[in-house]
């Protein structure tokens, strides 16, 4: 074997059991009782889960983390965001993706959807932090004339083609046009087109809130889902952030057409936009899987802390504290993330991608160990992680993060973020 992660509880098939995880050419190779490895991760006292999928995440908004907290989603967006976002240089994007890299590796998340622009920037920080994950160009035309619109699209198709598969294998993309409100019909159309002649992923965000919903309705005569539908936007591979406003027929429609969701649980608590109907999708057959949203929205990209809100978010919603019991939030947050990713991680099993986050159970709040798949949900946080390995690779080994310059990134992701506020104020 290449790498051994020896004596830990190892969480498959639903139940974490006493097992050693032995990894060959990037994959699982065993589970069981493994002897001989060329590196040995120690994980005695430890639970072995299949690394954190952060479904759906804006990476580099790191750099935005703070900058402008307690409004609601549109206001955030277009008094704040936007202004400071149209700021950003290539270098500040690269830094925050380095910055989200450095917290998702210490926080045992091995994969991520990411959505925004500059994602050249995006995808070389990928490639050098040795993370999985499906990349897309944010595709906005409101405000923009027939031009503009068509270069935004050939933007993201032109991404599409060139970085799929870089990263040796760990980058996918998608096509994103951002949201329904944010793109015209004919770009919706043709995005949807496009992702299907490419054979790749579309992504948007749907029903975010409901401001959203009653803006539909007066601009098409339709709700968000609908209006898609109308479009032929569902009719490939597609998946959806938030769906905070969903109702019974729309999730009924979305699981028939296949369509998967991102659920946000922080990020739609802290703007106000509501709680999602998790327990129904899942109820209606809909893969779920669970995202951070942006760091600026949450304001971390701790998946731990996500999937706890995921399930007790339900538990509040639905007035039933049996709806999205542990494992199903925990199964959310891995094998429905990589479902929606379109990776076979997720899962602790052989023949799959080792992905891998060992979190250490030696702490008050883990103890006792009554249930650990209860502590993985309701109890542990991304600071109980100390080992970090995808595609075989460890990435983190006892809580130093070994494939980027974690003291480098934190140093020049505070100036550029400090030099870009001072940027946007001087002209405000």
């Amino acid at each position: 074997m290449e790498l051994l992660i020896e004596d830990g509880h190892v969480y498959t098939d639903g139940e974490a059991v006493e097992a050693d995880v032995g990894v060959r050419d990037g994959r699982i190779a065993e589970v069981g009782d493994v002897r001989d490895a060329d590196r040995v991760l120690d994980a005695s006292g430890c639970l072995v889960l299949p690394g954190m999928v952060n479904a759906h995440t804006h990476a580099s908004m790191s750099l935005l983390r703070g900058y402008a907290d307690d409004l609601p989603l549109d206001r955030w967006l277009e008094e704040h965001i936007w202004p400071i976002e149209a700021h950003l240089e290539p270098q500040d994007i690269r830094v925050g993706a380095e910055l989200a890299a450095v917290e998702m590796i210490r926080t045992g998340t091995t994969a991520f959807a990411d959505m925004y622009f500059g994602m050249d920037e995006v995808a070389d920080a990928v490639d050098v932090s040795g993370l999985r994950a499906s990349l897309g160009y944010g595709i906005i035309t409101v405000g923009k004339d027939d031009d503009e619109a068509r270069e935004e699209l050939n933007e993201g198709v032109g991404f599409v083609r060139e970085y799929d598969g870089a990263g040796d294998g760990r980058i996918s993309t998608m096509l994103c046009p951002h949201a329904p409100y944010t793109c015209d019909e004919q770009t919706l159309r043709e995005a949807a087109r496009a992702a299907r002649d490419e054979g790749v992923t579309l992504h948007t965000h749907l029903s975010e809130t409901d401001g959203e919903v009653r803006d539909s309705v007066d601009s098409h005569a339709e709700r968000p889902p609908a209006y898609l539908e109308s479009l032929d936007f569902f009719d490939g591979d597609v998946y959806v952030a938030h769906g905070v406003h969903l109702d019974g027929d729309e999730i009924e429609m979305l699981a028939n057409r296949g369509v998967g969701v991102a659920h946000c649980p922080s990020a739609n608590m802290k703007l106000a936009s509501g709680t999602a109907p998790v327990a129904e999708m899942l109820d209606a057959g809909m893969t779920v899987g669970i995202g951070t949203d942006g760091p600026a929205s949450n304001n971390t990209l701790d998946m731990f802390k996500e999937t706890r809100h995921t399930a007790l978010v339900a538990k509040s919603r639905e007035g039933d504290a049996s709806v999205v019991p542990a494992r199903e939030a925990l199964d959310a947050a891995t094998r429905g993330g990589a479902e929606l990713l379109g990776t076979q991680s997720g899962v602790i099993a052989e023949g799959r991608p080792a992905d891998i986050a060992v979190v250490d159970l030696d702490a008050p709040h883990l103890t006792p160990r009554h249930s650990l798949v209860s502590h993985a949900v309701y109890a542990a946080n991304g600071g109980d992680v100390v080992h970090t390995v995808v595609d075989g690779e460890v990435l983190m080994e006892d809580g130093h993060v070994e494939t980027v310059d974690a003291g480098r990134v934190t140093a020049e992701a505070e100036e550029r973020a400090r030099r870009l506020a001072e940027r946007t104020e001087a002209e405000a």
